[in-house]
């Protein structure tokens, strides 16, 4: 076997779990079912309404609305970050509604790191359970894109705007 086709196979690892087994809850408090999205890629994006980045959101509902048959959005609301998503979910909501027109996915606040990590970030970050990468999040808006399969496709930091090259190629 060729090096080549044993970096191919190591990137090709299935998830220790998948990731529409994980539970989570939108931002009205009911359980979200990722297995609806199955067929369709995921773009989970850690936001906040009071960072430099939270304009991304404008970019992420143009991303939504021209993607939105092969492409779910989910915006997963932080406060580990400068403390800047201090809001309620009800404040949360009417921020993203009102400020932004967000018609995607928000789910309930959760960390995104830590001791108390969420399960879905676990498996965004840790290569022993999503199969392909490790990484941390540094702050608002990092983005984790999953395939039409519930694995890993890459991640970008937040300076990668939604709208990016870098994401749309990976879209098609």
């Amino acid at each position: 076997m060729s090096l080549f086709n044993l970096s191919l196979k190591a990137q090709t690892v299935e998830p220790n779990k998948s990731i529409y087994e994980i539970k989570i809850n939108d931002i009205k408090g009911q359980p979200i079912d990722l297995t609806t999205f199955k067929g369709k890629k995921i773009l989970f994006v850690n936001v906040a309404s009071k960072c430099g980045f939270t304009g991304q959101y404008k970019g992420l509902q143009e991303l939504y609305d021209k993607h939105k048959d092969n492409l779910m959005i989910i915006g997963v609301p932080c406060n580990q970050f400068g403390e800047q998503e201090p809001g309620t979910a009800s404040e949360i909501e009417s921020f993203c509604e009102l400020n932004y027109g967000v018609t995607f996915l928000i789910t309930e606040k959760v960390d995104v790191k830590g001791a108390n990590q969420h399960e879905l970030y676990q498996w965004l970050t840790q290569k022993k359970v999503n199969g392909k990468s490790d990484s941390s999040v540094k702050w608002n808006f990092q983005k984790y894109l999953v395939d039409e399969q519930g694995r890993l496709i890459d991640y970008f930091y937040s300076t990668t705007k939604p709208m990016s090259s870098k994401i749309l190629k990976l879209l098609k």
